[in-house]
């Protein structure tokens, strides 16, 4: 099911869009690179119900040619996903798949190595620009102990990066990556460890993780472009006035122009883009890969109803603790009644405090059939609870307000559900990849430059504007003219690190009065916390170290939890 029709072309669609795009490309003479920057695993139900984890994904992604491609955070979360990105994704796109600071611990080999070439040269098609390739992912600690990532520092002093930067058979310099493009000590490291040595060289940076759309000018020959979030957005950066094989080009070509245009995920928006209609944009090999995401999203019975959701739940849409933030139902209804049911059955009544990062959610529920895939779309990651028992009640109390904090030790952003800083963001489609795509098309020093889509905005006949949908309305370095569709701006706001709730018993002690609470409680948590809880609790004095923690509610992982509340609690009108 698609959440948002705004947003629902399938992986089948992207492969004709790319398709249609080349041929105008090489009708043209200019060249086009496909380029994906990371985090195609979690979020979408095609991956994460299917048993072994990305059973159908791995053959589905890579029927689409992507020249250049790396790693995000989420593929080096845990050790069997980044062993599956070396052993299957790594060799599916070979010589494409680019890792300049991330190596893999190779257990055939019983040492550590490349997760893939640190970097790639190639020539592009029509017109023989040189290019040299990276892909970097940011500072990441997060990930699995058989990997490594290598701080971008570090990174940027190793000889192999120096050569290749010294190299002087390139055109253009084209850094992806799984990192930001704005206000990034990596990107800006790495643009002026570049520029200390090549001047005049373009560079075009192709990043991502924060989830917005941007565009951002480092200097006159030097941008960087970040495509949004869960395919939301085909972003399209492009470039002309390049110097193809050494050549040097006129006085007018010497001076290179970036432009960019983000594409609303759409089957409307890739008709406008490739002048084509229903009939004539979809190729043999795109319906023939959306057909493989139909059967498995069949044979994973992805569509299968738990309940219907009487109202929307935000993540970023609604303040907190409004009641139609997603966190206050949470807080409210959904962990009291699973937690305060487990708490009977298996703790002896005990009291407990629960604590939840909001980085759990990954996205809002719509009013409306709340379906298999929709679960793993809110929440797909696959940890559970933990719990530590007979916690001082003072003590626990005190936990939520330290994670919460916005200074060291405690102001940790990897706790907080992302939301967009800067920028104004549409919303979630079920779609069934989550990484960051993009297209990028070169010009040489004797093409004429052709922004994608310059005939204007693609809008809904004769709609008056405040029927407009909610979505994206970028502004960024480059203007407020990236976006393709128009939109009706959407409001955000802040949401903390974490939420808690008290499910307290005797369940009347508000009547008992305070000395009737017990005097200790059990502090429960989702897992991916736990460091920062046992660091919170030895902040306030108390002595908990990982021995004194224990799988809780067997290891059942959230979203588990809100599948079973959701199953008790919403029906659906006939």
């Amino acid at each position: 099911m698609i959440c948002r029709p705004q947003y629902s072309a399938d992986w089948g669609d992207y492969v004709s869009l790319a398709q249609h795009f080349r041929n105008k490309a090489d009708a043209d003479g200019t060249d086009l690179i496909i380029v994906d920057t990371g985090d195609r695993v979690e979020g979408n139900g095609i991956y994460d119900a299917s048993k072994p984890r990305g059973k159908y994904t791995f053959d589905i992604l890579k029927e689409q040619h992507i020249d250049v491609i790396c790693s995000g955070n989420h593929e080096l979360y845990k050790a069997r996903t980044a062993a599956d990105e070396f052993h299957k994704t790594v060799p599916d796109f070979k010589g494409h798949y680019i890792s300049s600071n991330i190596d893999i611990y190779n257990a055939e080999r019983n040492a550590l190595e490349p997760l893939a070439p640190r970097y790639r040269k190639f020539v592009t098609k029509n017109q023989g620009i040189r290019v040299t390739a990276f892909g970097f992912l940011f500072d990441f600690s997060g990930n699995a102990n058989n990997t490594v990532v290598q701080p971008v520092e570090e990174t940027v002093n190793e000889k192999w990066f120096q050569d290749a930067i010294r190299d002087k058979d390139v055109d253009l310099f084209l850094v992806t990556g799984h990192v930001p493009v704005r206000d990034s000590q990596e990107s800006n490291l790495i643009f002026e460890t570049i520029r200390k040595v090549k001047w005049d060289i373009p560079i075009q940076f192709l990043g991502g993780h924060t989830h917005i759309r941007d565009y951002v000018k480092y200097d006159a020959r030097a941008f960087g472009l970040e495509s949004g979030r869960f395919l939301e957005t085909i972003g399209f950066a492009s470039v002309s006035g390049i110097n193809s094989g050494g050549k040097q080009g006129t006085a007018n070509a010497a001076k290179n122009t970036f432009s960019r245009r983000y594409i609303d995920n759409n089957l409307y928006s890739f008709h406008h883009h490739t002048n084509t209609n229903a009939t004539t944009f979809p190729t043999e090999h795109g319906r023939n890969v959306s057909a493989a995401i139909a059967s498995a999203r069949k044979s994973l019975n992805l569509d299968k109803t738990y309940g219907c959701a009487p109202q929307n739940y935000w993540i970023n849409r609604a303040p907190y603790p409004d009641k139609d933030s997603m966190f206050t139902w949470l807080e409210q209804s959904v962990l009291p009644k699973q937690i305060g049911g487990y708490q009977i059955s298996n703790r002896d009544n005990k009291s407990a405090t629960v604590i939840v990062n909001t980085g759990a959610l990954r996205f809002d529920i719509f009013k409306g059939p709340v379906t298999r895939d929709t679960t793993y779309l809110v929440s797909p990651f696959t940890s559970g609870f933990r719990l530590i028992e007979n916690v001082p009640r003072e003590i626990a109390a005190q936990v939520l307000p330290l994670l919460n904090r916005g200074s060291p030790p405690f102001g940790v952003k990897d706790l907080a559900s992302p939301a967009p800083v800067r920028l104004r963001l549409g919303s979630l489609s079920s779609f069934e990849m989550a990484s960051e795509r993009t297209t990028f098309a070169l010009h040489g020093a004797s093409q004429e430059q052709v922004p994608i889509g310059k005939g204007g905005l693609v809008t809904e006949d004769d709609e008056p504007k405040e029927k407009l949908s909610p979505g994206y309305t970028t502004v960024d370095d480059a203007g407020k003219d990236g976006d393709d569709t128009e939109h009706q701006p959407i409001e955000f706001f802040a949401v903390p690190n974490c939420f808690a709730t008290n499910v307290e018993f005797p369940q009347n002690q508000e009547e008992l009065g305070d000395d009737s609470r017990p005097e200790t409680v059990d502090l429960v948590y989702n897992a991916f916390v736990e460091s920062w809880v046992l660091l919170a609790l030895q902040f306030l004095g108390a002595d908990y170290s990982l021995d004194d923690t224990s799988p809780y509610m067997e290891g059942k992982s959230f979203t588990s939890v809100i599948t079973d509340w959701i199953e008790e609690n919403w029906t659906c009108e006939d």
